[in-house]
């Protein structure tokens, strides 16, 4: 397959480019970086340097593009990720071969649109009722990439990452090696994580099963949510931080979707693509994760 990942040299655009690679498909990776681009290149990644939606930049792969992954991240996702599909729709409707198949585009969204809900099970298929603020604009754009009948929608909700850099894990994994284990919200919740490697591997299976996944939103997450107090309390022991860990006020709408409680049970990804998280749990080898922050940090 030719794929294009937009947002390839982000936390999950990296790793789902390199997934890609491994797989052996031929891999073409937006960035806005020159540096990043040679970075892309080391990895046999054919750079694009542009922004995200300079589809100009693109164009003339659109007509023998198998995928593009929109891995977009940043302040301005809402506005970016309307705009690519609509562009990248287009562009597909009018240059592609009658022939061709429909181009499979995948949107990364998030499992966060389930909302707040300590008691409630839910999966893919759960209908989205009561999404976080942060994100209550998330489940519109899904709609519109699935019902879109230039291309082949397909949509992919990761939960909370962690490993290699620390993702949204990052600022925290700092403030434990300051010294304090700090997190906004309330104590009892649960966190739905996924490690971005495996994360990775559920966009492969996607374009490469789009036949079937087509039109399909998967809920990418491991199949037991951890325990937040259990996790900050193997923060303290593996960072040396002064203990007890402190739960704060959230005082802006991302801090308090951080702590998000989703009781989520996802099937899709594993009925439907064969997928199976295979890197063990968040905080039974938090030593390896939270080391491959400093690592990245410079810090070992």
């Amino acid at each position: 397959m030719k794929v294009l990942i937009i947002g390839a040299s982000g936390f999950i655009g990296l790793p789902v480019a390199q997934a890609f690679v491994r797989a052996g498909h031929i891999v073409y990776g937006q960035t806005r970086s020159e540096d990043k681009a040679k970075q892309l290149a080391a990895q046999e990644i054919i750079p694009i340097v542009c922004g995200p939606t300079d589809v100009n930049k693109y164009m003339s792969l659109i007509p023998t593009l198998d995928a593009i992954v929109d891995a977009m991240g940043g302040t301005d996702v809402k506005v970016a990720g309307e705009a690519l599909l609509s562009t990248v729709a287009i562009a597909a409707s009018a240059l592609r071969h009658p022939t061709a198949q429909n181009l499979a585009y995948i949107y990364t969204s998030g499992t966060w649109v389930h909302g707040e809900n300590r008691k409630d099970v839910v999966s893919d298929t759960t209908p989205v009722t009561n999404p976080t603020e942060l994100t209550a604009w998330r489940p519109a754009q899904e709609q519109r990439v699935v019902a879109n009948h230039h291309v082949n929608g397909i949509v992919i909700r990761p939960s909370l990452l962690y490993g290699r850099g620390g993702s949204l894990l990052a600022p925290l994994f700092r403030r434990a090696h300051e010294g304090r284990v700090t997190w906004h919200g309330e104590p009892g919740g649960r966190l739905a994580v996924v490690h971005c490697d495996d994360l990775a591997e559920v966009y492969v299976l996607a374009a490469e099963r789009a036949a079937v996944a087509g039109g399909r939103i998967f809920d990418a997450s491991n199949d037991v949510n951890e325990s937040t107090d259990a996790f900050l309390q193997r923060l303290v022991e593996v960072s040396g931080a002064q203990g007890p860990y402190e739960y704060q006020k959230p005082t802006n709408l991302f801090e308090a979707t951080l702590n998000t409680t989703t009781i989520l049970r996802p099937y899709l990804a594993r009925a439907l693509l064969g997928w199976r998280p295979r890197k063990a749990s968040l905080i039974d080898h938090l030593d390896i994760y939270y080391n491959a922050w400093k690592a990245s940090e410079g810090l070992l």
